[in-house]
């Protein structure tokens, strides 16, 4: 009984549905913010792997590692 009062203190639903303009934009803001994060955390793990590979195979050539 008392937690379905406390989750109905939550939700609101207003009348006027304008009042969901803001939390659109906000909303779609931060997502088009976190898909151009999330590309460029690719984009950076990819050079990184490409830097180690490269590391990698110098310290093969030069004998420091073994397989």
């Amino acid at each position: 009984m008392l937690t379905s009062f406390m989750l109905q203190l939550f939700l609101y639903f207003p009348e006027d549905k304008s009042e969901y303009i803001p939390a659109g934009i906000t909303f779609a803001i931060f997502f088009i913010a976190a898909i151009f994060v999330f590309r460029y955390i690719l984009k950076v793990s990819k050079r990184e792997s490409q830097k180690a590979k490269a590391l990698e195979e110098q310290l093969r050539r030069d004998k420091v590692i073994e397989d």
